[in-house]
């Protein structure tokens, strides 16, 4: 067996100059897939529009992006979709963790505990990712479909994650991404938030009361590592008028209960109270 040393993940005489070591025409193509995965479809002139590059060269970059099957057109209306290869790309994200697939039957049995949609996400670059849902049988439901994104101060299940994290975690997150304002019952005030925070640690789960969208409620609690650290969380979400704050206590020790035990399915350990 060989003894040499793993390659590292870069070159030895790699110094961190971010406009130096990016590939423009990379760049540039993975942003144009960025625009093209958050609309149902574009035109040409519409991703050019949107990018303010040129034509020509939206063109090359989506010819080269469908040799891959990352994009596909629809040849009527000549309108580009994201391709089977984003997803299958993609899909190898949530290999990397047990969460998922462990988490499904927790969530399953939450939503018909609870006869609201449950969700499963986890930070990625500040925000929340969300990525499975199993939807209520409700025809007034919320829908967070694999891939949506949210801030996580307006987030249920944001809001657990950073009320396990370190003050200084927490701390740069707001720094980074600010306390924007979606709604009259938004926090923007950090103090606010780390108010809240606190509470939701004491009841164990988080409470998202119509913070990022009028008439929509939230409860979630965290999915705990090993090390006792959040790595994930899960929700349930429903419209206001079915999800008063007394029934979202009661959701609360729902929530807390699937959490556990996804926690528990994949090795982890909660933190003591």
């Amino acid at each position: 067996m060989s003894s040499e040393p793993r390659p590292r993940g870069r070159p030895r005489a790699f110094h961190d100059k971010t406009d130096q070591n990016t590939v423009q025409a990379l760049d540039r193509a993975l942003g144009l897939l960025s625009t093209l995965a958050a609309a149902p479809g574009m035109t040409l002139s519409e991703l050019a529009d949107t990018s303010g590059q040129a034509v020509a060269t939206v063109y090359r970059a989506l010819v080269t992006l469908q040799g891959h099957a990352m994009v596909e057109l629809e040849e009527p209306g000549q309108v580009w979709h994201i391709g089977p290869g984003a997803f299958r790309i993609g899909s190898t994200f949530l290999r990397r963790t047990k969460v998922v697939e462990r988490a499904r039957g927790p969530m399953d049995q939450l939503m018909r505990d609870s006869g609201e949609t449950a969700n499963l996400g986890v930070e990625v670059g500040d925000e929340v990712l969300f990525l499975s849902q199993v939807e209520t049988y409700q025809a007034i439901r919320a829908f967070f479909p694999p891939g949506t994104k949210a801030p996580m101060h307006v987030s249920g299940i944001g809001k657990a994650l950073l009320a396990w994290y370190p003050e200084g975690r927490v701390k740069a997150i707001l720094a980074a991404r600010g306390l924007e304002r979606f709604t009259s019952l938004t926090n923007t005030s950090e103090s606010a938030l780390l108010r809240d925070l606190a509470r939701t640690r004491e009841r164990g789960f988080a409470i998202d009361d119509q913070e990022r969208a009028d008439g929509m409620r939230c409860v979630a609690a965290p999915i705990f590592n090993a090390h006792a650290e959040p790595v994930a969380g899960l929700s349930v979400s429903g419209p206001a008028f079915r999800m008063g704050l007394s029934e979202a206590i009661r959701l609360g020790t729902l929530v807390r209960t699937a959490a556990d035990r996804v926690t528990e399915a994949t090795g982890g350990v909660r933190p003591p109270n």
